[in-house]
This record gives structure tokens, C-alpha cells and sequence, in this order.
């Protein structure tokens, strides 16, 4: 079943690589969507595909990259709209 997550995530995440990291992990498992960091520094994350798969995907957000320390991550659930066609890294988000 598809689905959509709109998730916020703040620790040390921004200076990190997380954004790169973020979309390749996206990448590898199809998901499509963007990340995006905020100007409070936590880092945004909009996710579309398969529930199962976007359920991994997020685990693997939830640890970051090597140098990121990830402390909460607010997640919603959503209904799958088939928006993007690719994970991309926006620079502004909206």
C-alpha cells in the first residue's frame, strides 16, 4: 500500500550531510519526495511509497549519517498523493 510521511527532524542535523544522506538512502530504496533544512535547524523530510518501504527508510533517517546526532523525529502520516518523481534536496522550504 502507498503512502506519504511529512517528518521534522532536529539534533545536530544540519552541517552534516544529513540532506545528502537522506536522499541517497531515498534513492536506494525508490522512495520519492525532498529534504529540505529549516532556518530553526532541524532538517524537513516530505516521503512517497510504499508503507513498508518508507517505514525502513525512515529507521534509517532516524539514525542519520555518521556525523549527525538525531534527537527527535516528528512524524505524519499521510495519504499517498504520487507527486514527485524523484527524492530531490531543496534549498528553501517553500
Amino acid at each position: 500500500m502507498k503512502a506519504r510521511f511529512h517528518a521534522f527532524i532536529s539534533g545536530r542535523v544540519q552541517g552534516v550531510a544529513f540532506r545528502y544522506f537522506a536522499q541517497h538512502i531515498a534513492n536506494g530504496f525508490g522512495v520519492t519526495g525532498w529534504v529540505c533544512n529549516l532556518f530553526d535547524g532541524r532538517v524537513e523530510v516530505v516521503a512517497e511509497g510504499e508503507r513498508e518501504v518508507l517505514e525502513r527508510f525512515l529507521e534509517e533517517i532516524k539514525k542519520g549519517p555518521r556525523l549527525a546526532r538525531v534527537e527527535e523525529v516528528k512524524v505524519e502520516w499521510k495519504d499517498y498523493q504520487d507527486e514527485f518523481v524523484d527524492f530531490s534536496i531543496r534549498f528553501s522550504s517553500y
